[in-house]
């Protein structure tokens, strides 16, 4: 039986927002520091 392709995966999600993916783009970093300065425990997945 074939997966539901709709079930995301963490792989998948590391992949497309996942910490070093935002590191590698200058919006990505940018994203990172609001949430640095609005206080997150958790930056990205």
């Amino acid at each position: 039986m074939k997966k539901n392709l709709k079930t995301p995966t963490n792989i998948v999600g590391k992949k497309r927002q996942g910490f070093r993916r935002k590191m590698a783009t200058k919006s990505g970093r940018k994203t990172l520091a609001r949430r640095r300065n609005k206080g997150r425990k958790r930056l990205c997945v």
